[in-house]
């Protein structure tokens, strides 16, 4: 990197220090943690959504907002659904689906890039097809195989 990038990363990280202190704010973002547009995350995490109670789901969805509050732009978070979670990926689910959850989980995927993974061995158990996902999800034949992976790119993996 460059010294006049160096310096004006000092500068920025600085100044959103400062900013931060003047409002009383929390700044989990140090020097190491302000990214710019275009840089990778600095931290990954895959959640497994497995089950279809309410209070289950929304644990893990408020725990993905208060690591987007932590963390801002810096924590890319994947979330793989099988077995009574996959639900919450389908166009019209066939079990309930809270609707506040359901929006959420759309919340998720559109504004801060959460990826959804639905694992296609629960898809075909259940009756859905590729066709009945909703279009952020993307389909893996074996959901654990995409926990697996996610691990092997460097995801912190999470499971209730």
């Amino acid at each position: 990197m460059s010294d006049i990038l160096k310096n004006r990363r000092h500068f920025i990280t600085a100044l959103a220090g400062a900013g931060s202190l003047a409002l009383g704010v929390k700044s989990a973002q140090a020097a190491d943690e302000l990214g710019f547009p275009g840089d990778k995350p600095k931290h990954h995490l895959v959640f497994q959504f497995n089950h279809d109670d309410t209070e289950y789901q929304t644990h893990i969805l408020n725990s993905m907002s208060a690591l987007l509050i932590e963390f801002g732009g810096n924590i890319q978070l994947a979330v793989v659904a099988f077995s009574k979670g996959i639900h919450v990926l389908a166009k019209n689910p066939k079990r309930p689906v809270d609707k506040t959850i359901y929006e959420r989980v759309k919340g998720f995927a559109d504004n801060y890039g959460v990826e959804f993974v639905a694992c296609g061995n629960t898809m075909h158990t259940v009756g859905y097809t590729d066709a009945d996902m909703r279009s952020f999800a993307k389909i893996r034949q074996v959901g654990a195989a995409a926990l697996m992976e996610y691990q092997e790119q460097g995801y912190s993996y999470i499971a209730w």
